[in-house]
């Protein structure tokens, strides 16, 4: 045998046990890598359906707490605005309907926003955010009232650097991530906190499943005119709206003070994106008020007969008017406890 070919067989030899090591190497570290990420934003619904335009909302079975309670104290946190005065709990008061009350929310230094802060509950059944629908998902929403100079007017290092200060927030950051406190987990810690945010216990939920009494025979009259006169066009599924664009209604049924605003012309610059608007989810509509982007209308009622007329070329009667508003209070519902409090 000659010395040459016990040099090729010893390099060939050499070159299999690097790569078997490298192997090796590369699954433990995996393995390391799935012992560490214990946690998991992953939420899992129990979807519910039935045959009806209007579909009951899923059932949270099972989501992680430590991410979502995480998630919640940032929430509730000014210190994700630049001068430590306004948290996402400003714009979304959990308590009453996930928005504000106000037309238009309030940001740091005072400063007035444009649109109507809409509810958080329910949001990530939405299939875009924002009224323009400018955000795909969560993911993509949360950064933006932060960097926002109108909203909390800050940035992520300057988060980081005040939530790096607290030994509470660290401690819980380190918990649930090797990398602590870093801008895609305070997202993620985020969208886990709002995505199992869905109402439950509504009448109308009740209703659709089988309970013919949840619904008062004013709120069923107005069941079957919200089907029959079209209502269910825009506002339908899960979320009862919420997963399609649409114009704010025929230009000359509206009333002056809706038409303030292109929609999504101004991210689109496509002249048939004027007054176009992601549809409203209704869910929870009657804690809500003011309604439309602008919060311009204070009365579900005058909003109802807006809509009626703009959209579906209807002047609808008093009694028509109060059994379809009879019928949207049976769309709220309450948040369980444990993430409300």
């Amino acid at each position: 045998m000659s010395s040459r070919y016990v040099v090729f067989v010893t390099v060939c030899l050499l070159f299999i046990v690097a790569v078997l090591f490298a192997k090796f190497k590369a699954s433990q570290q995996h393995q390391w890598q799935q012992d560490e990420e214990v946690h998991s934003t992953e939420i899992i619904y129990q979807e519910l359906s039935v045959d009806a335009p209007i579909q009951p909302l899923p059932v949270v079975k099972e989501y992680d707490v430590a991410w979502a309670q995480l998630g919640k104290a940032l929430f509730k946190s000014p210190l994700l605005s630049s001068d430590n005065t306004v948290s996402c709990a400003s714009c979304h008061d959990l308590y009453n309907g996930g928005d504000d009350g106000f037309p238009v929310s309030v940001g740091i230094k005072q400063q007035l926003g444009t649109r109507n802060s809409p509810t958080v509950i329910n949001s990530v059944l939405n299939f875009r955010q924002f009224w323009d629908g400018r955000s795909p998902n969560l993911e993509s929403q949360t950064p933006e009232p932060i960097h926002n100079p109108m909203e909390m007017g800050t940035n992520w290092q300057e988060v980081i650097k005040k939530l790096s200060g607290q030994p509470g927030f660290v401690k819980s950051f380190n918990a649930v991530s090797s990398d602590g406190i870093t801008a895609d987990n305070i997202i993620k810690a985020l969208v886990a906190f709002e995505a199992s945010l869905i109402s439950q216990n509504s009448p109308i939920d009740d209703f659709l499943l089988g309970n013919r009494s949840a619904l008062t025979l004013q709120q069923q009259r107005g069941y079957d005119k919200f089907v029959s006169y079209g209502c269910v066009t825009c506002h339908q599924g899960r979320n009862i709206g919420g997963n399609l664009y649409q114009k704010v209604g025929r230009l000359d049924k509206v009333p002056a003070q809706l038409l303030d605003d292109f929609g999504r012309y101004e991210l689109t610059q496509n002249p048939q994106d004027k007054y176009v608007f992601k549809v409203p989810s209704l869910r929870n509509v009657a804690l809500t008020a003011p309604y439309f982007h602008n919060g311009s209308v204070d009365s579900l009622s005058d909003a109802i007969r807006i809509m009626a007329r703009g959209q579906l070329g209807l002047d609808l009667s008093d009694e028509d008017v109060a059994d379809i508003e009879a019928l949207l209070q049976s769309f709220s519902g309450e948040l369980p406890r444990s993430l409300a409090e």
